[in-house]
């Protein structure tokens, strides 16, 4: 009875050990499974991700300025007309302003006093100043940049400093857009100013033009004044024409390369 026993409770281990075998053979491959789908699951959710991304969009090319560079300030108005605007001027050749880059801000000026015995004296000045935009991916096109600096510099002569009877209108046929700032500063003796803002593509034209006059002479006609400087206004605004038309005969188109060089 014993041995039976003995031999019944070696039978129940023996067939015991398969069932655990299979119970942990069945708990791996369950967990490699899972893991294997788990892995499949985050491979598949990436490249569904990656491809989602939307791509980056190329950026917007900068629009070309018409005017590459500025003409010489102090021979923007011709010499015949400085004659006339400014008689008796101390240099018909002008004194231009300092700049670091001519292509981009340049500007000139000129004075003079006419002295007629007992008819008295009349005093002439005279300034243009040219300012020139490129485009620029974070600022605009050189357009836009230019009529944004139109309008803030028609505000500037408007806001002068003592100036009185200040008006201000179109003044036509300059460039793209141009406008007429008039008043009147009390010095000495009573000074009549112009100023003309106009722009041309992607240059802002910017013309003062002033008189007083000394000793009993007549005071400068405010039209006369008028006339006088959107004659020189225009001149200006087509010497950077000229200078452009200049610039373009110069450089001579250059024969396109393939993408290796050669």
């Amino acid at each position: 009875m014993h041995r039976s026993a003995s031999r019944f409770t070696r039978v129940l281990a023996c067939a015991a050990v398969p069932v655990i075998l299979t119970v942990a053979g069945c708990s791996s491959d369950s967990g490699k499974d899972s893991a294997s789908g788990s892995d499949n699951g985050k491979k598949s959710g990436s490249s569904s991700s990656s491809s989602s991304k939307p791509k980056p969009k190329a950026s917007a090319e900068l629009e070309k300025v018409a005017y590459a560079t500025l003409p010489e300030p102090c021979k923007a108005i011709a010499e015949k007309s400085i004659d006339s605007l400014v008689p008796q001027a101390k240099d018909k050749g002008g004194a231009a302003t300092k700049s670091n880059d001519l292509s981009s801000r340049a500007s000139c000026s000129w004075n003079g006093l006419d002295v007629d015995g007992l008819k008295g004296s009349k005093y002439r000045w005279l300034a243009v100043s040219l300012v020139r935009y490129e485009s620029h991916a974070s600022l605009g096109s050189g357009n836009k940049r230019a009529e944004e600096q139109y309008k803030k510099q028609v505000e500037s002569a408007k806001a002068t400093q003592d100036a009185t009877d200040v008006k201000a209108e179109p003044a036509g046929s300059i460039g793209d857009e141009g406008t007429a700032v008039m008043y009147g500063v009390k010095k000495d003796v009573q000074f009549f100013n112009t100023t003309i803002v106009a722009r041309t593509q992607n240059v802002v034209v910017t013309v003062d033009y002033n008189g007083a006059s000394y000793e009993g002479a007549d005071a400068p006609e405010q039209a006369q004044l008028l006339e006088n400087t959107i004659a020189a206004a225009k001149e200006t605004v087509a010497s950077v024409e000229a200078a452009n038309k200049g610039e373009a005969k110069q450089e001579s188109p250059k024969p396109e390369q393939s993408p290796s060089g050669q």
